[in-house]
């Protein structure tokens, strides 16, 4: 399995976000999927991964790498079971946002 990391991290568009210092807090990520009524962020997204990093204070905890249709499929069944919650945030709080408990996100696998 290291030849396939090496392979995604060299050869594959990966979209990569970052959680920082919050994550620990609410236990959750967050994943943009709509802004100002456009689909935008993991619903638009072109790369074939998606990381996810969680930081805290300055320091990198862990790293969650998803192929973007296996993390597509986890969202719709969090949000159909009520295991993630849609929100609205960002700037002038514009984006739909969904939050996902990281201790859920494995149970979707």
């Amino acid at each position: 399995y290291e030849d396939a990391l090496a392979s995604i991290l060299k050869l594959e568009k990966i979209e990569v976000k970052t959680e920082v210092d919050k994550w620990k807090e609410t236990k959750n990520i967050v994943i943009e999927i709509r802004c100002r009524g456009k689909l935008s962020g993991l619903s638009v997204t072109e790369a074939q991964h998606w990381a996810h990093i969680l930081s805290y204070k300055g320091e990198i905890k862990a790293i969650m790498i998803f192929p973007v249709p296996e993390l597509k499929r986890i969202v719709k069944e969090m949000i159909a079971s009520k295991e993630a919650r849609l929100t609205m945030g960002g700037d002038e709080s514009a984006s739909e946002l969904v939050l996902l408990p990281i201790n859920k996100i494995t149970r979707r696998i």
